[in-house]
């Protein structure tokens, strides 16, 4: 089935929207891929690749978890509009937190508590995302 040019939409979201979870979502992810970036060239230069395991953890959970997060949520407004959106965001920016220096610890000889702890808040964090996604379901919704 062929569509033609005047069904097509594009969704260009307005300045609050983006300031909104979608925004708040890609802020989160591009400081984590900024710190995981800093932190693989501090590696490389010592030659201590001890944290790999945080490292790549702050990178794909940090990064692009929470960035697809974002792109979802500035895909579907309605689902960036709801209160959800933003108990979602503290969910997913704390189980990073919790996650990275939990593993660090954990990888290091320390105590996996904290790993262990951002683990379970992380996997809240993607039932959420679940419950969102079954709610909101994908893009407008017009």
């Amino acid at each position: 089935m062929r569509m033609a040019a005047s069904d097509a939409h594009v969704y260009l979201p307005t300045r609050g929207a983006v300031r909104g979870a979608a925004f708040a979502f890609f802020g989160f992810g591009a400081l984590c891929v900024t710190g995981g970036m800093l932190w693989g060239i501090a590696m490389a230069a010592t030659g201590d690749h001890a944290a790999a395991g945080a490292h790549a953890h702050l990178n794909l959970v940090g990064w692009v978890t929470m960035g697809l997060f974002g792109l979802y949520y500035a895909l579907t407004p309605p689902a960036a509009a709801s209160r959800l959106a933003w108990v979602h965001f503290a969910f997913a920016a704390s189980g990073v937190i919790l996650l990275v220096p939990g593993i660090f610890m954990a990888v290091t000889g320390r105590s996996e508590g904290l790993a262990i702890a951002g683990s379970f808040v992380t996997l809240a964090s993607m039932l959420l995302f679940l419950f969102v996604l079954a709610r909101h379901g994908f893009g407008r919704g017009d």
